[in-house]
């Protein structure tokens, strides 16, 4: 037993240095355990004491122990504490939160992994999806797949693409598909289908009854346009990879929306997801046609933190990806 900290190294293996005059232990071993990362994490994320205690059904004096334990152990302050307004996270705080959740997620395999027999997949996978993927993707996750593993909490959030990013990089998000367009550095992907956009017309428009439509002849037509990044990014890269500067007559952020205004033929749509149906909210008839210029084709990615390994719950999420039809 080492006589400077008791880590059961021995003497010979601890290390003993001195910091500002007050004798610092290190002896190789971590410091701090999951029970520890996990009520920095409830604290972090109620933002109070007795927020994490309720959630955590422990007492709020053994939350603040523990915290105060996880803050001695790493050597810095994670929190400020306010009486009457909760906790602040400090700038250590905030970095040390994406790597307690990565910590816990990988102890949470680990579980899974050894209590599994047979090699079923268990434990929680919270997946981002950005908003216009979502009723193409969500359905057969939530159905076909979890049916297939029915021992994996399978969690989702719907989210615009710079939200599900923050996501991914705080460690609140394990994956997330989104689109390959404007993504943080710190993220790596996994390219998972490649579609070519293409413009959506009401059924008795003129040019819905030709095989493939030239942006040139839609040029002086009013555009409805899915205001929505990235799409709105991906629909100014096609317009402007054909040199036409388009005429906005209406602007949303609703996918179907964009549908029923181009129904009652109030425009022309460019996109990249196709509904199987033909129909718009209101019943009323959509066509949608090949684009007839060249144009950059869009990748749907799932996303991760750069560095991260993939667990295999998510390595079977991405291979069920790839199967699901266009």
């Amino acid at each position: 037993m080492c006589p400077c900290c008791e880590c059961g190294r021995g003497h010979i293996a601890c290390k003993r240095r001195e910091t500002g005059g007050q004798p610092k232990v290190y002896c190789g071993y971590v410091r701090f355990s999951l029970r520890q990362l996990e009520y920095f994490v409830a604290v972090a994320e109620a933002g109070t004491l007795s927020g994490a205690a309720a959630r955590c059904h422990v007492s709020q004096a053994g939350i603040a122990l523990a915290v105060s334990e996880l803050e001695r152990g790493l050597g810095v302050q994670l929190l400020l504490r306010r009486k009457a307004k909760g906790v602040t996270l400090t700038a250590a705080g905030q970095r040390a939160l994406a790597d307690a959740r990565a910590v816990l997620s990988r102890a949470d395999e680990l579980r899974s992994n050894a209590e599994a027999s047979g090699g079923e997949l268990s434990g929680s996978l919270p997946v981002g999806c950005y908003t216009t993927l979502s009723p193409f993707f969500l359905p057969p996750l939530l159905d076909t797949f979890a049916a297939a593993h029915p021992l994996l909490r399978l969690e989702f959030v719907e989210d615009a693409q710079p939200a599900l990013q923050r996501r991914l990089l705080d460690g609140t998000l394990e994956v997330a598909l989104l689109y390959d367009r404007d993504l943080h550095a710190d993220l790596a992907r996994r390219v998972i289908k490649t579609a070519r956009p293409y413009v959506l017309l009401a059924e008795d428009h003129p040019m819905a009854a030709h095989p493939r439509v030239s942006l040139y002849d839609l040029a002086e037509e009013p555009l409805i346009r899915l205001d929505l990044p990235p799409s709105m990014q991906s629909f100014e890269q096609v317009l402007g990879s054909a040199g036409i500067d388009a005429t906005v007559r209406h602007s949303t952020s609703n996918f179907e929306l964009v549908r029923c205004l181009v129904g009652r033929g109030l425009g022309y749509a460019v996109l990249v997801q196709r509904p199987p149906s033909g129909l718009s909210y209101e019943g009323r008839r959509v066509v949608s046609r090949p684009i007839a210029e060249e144009v950059p084709d869009v990748s749907i990615v799932l996303a991760y933190p750069r560095g991260a390994r993939l667990t295999r719950r998510a390595e079977a999420l991405a291979d069920f990806c790839l199967t699901i039809p266009d």
